[in-house]
């Protein structure tokens, strides 16, 4: 049973883009469907991870709004927080579900229990995915992933009767 789902970031709950304004600062455009699914699937006891490479206060601020557990900013290699998270929490690998669209995401796709990657994921890892979404990054790839799980699950007609 998937007990976390971790997610990479851009490409992922971003469409990839990075939008500078004037005055230099970094915007991202999250997807309030993804948000949405990750926000009640807490509701039924799955905690929730970001493993990315970015940093920025910006996804902290979202990360926070969404209550998710466990955010790792700057990491070039994302097998090392996995391995954190389960000496920390005493998870086993298929509990542990990841969704990443690209090349860096490879190591730790092939580690967890169920994976997923959006349409336009980078062909190497559709390829080893379990789950291919029919969206692309930031246009609700996560919440149809976060689905994907919880009907797997046989959760997902408990999530209907909880979301709001």
């Amino acid at each position: 049973m998937i007990k976390l789902i971790l997610l990479d970031v851009d490409g992922t709950l971003t469409d990839g883009g990075i939008y500078l304004g004037n005055s230099g600062e970094e915007l991202k455009k999250f997807n309030v469907k993804d948000g949405y699914a990750i926000v009640n699937a807490q509701k039924l006891g799955i905690e929730f991870g970001i493993i990315t490479g970015g940093k920025s206060e910006l996804l902290k601020r979202r990360a926070e709004k969404l209550k998710i557990k466990y955010l790792f900013q700057g990491i070039s290699e994302k097998t090392l927080m996995l391995d954190e998270i389960i000496n920390q929490t005493g998870l086993k690998e298929n509990e542990i579900a990841y969704m990443g669209d690209d090349l860096n995401d490879m190591a730790i796709i092939k580690r967890v229990g169920f994976s997923g990657t959006p349409l336009d994921g980078a062909n190497e890892i559709k390829s080893i995915a379990d789950f291919i979404s029919i969206k692309n990054g930031g246009e609700g790839a996560v919440r149809e992933f976060i689905e994907a799980i919880l009907k797997k699950e046989n959760l997902f007609q408990k999530f209907l009767t909880i979301i709001k």
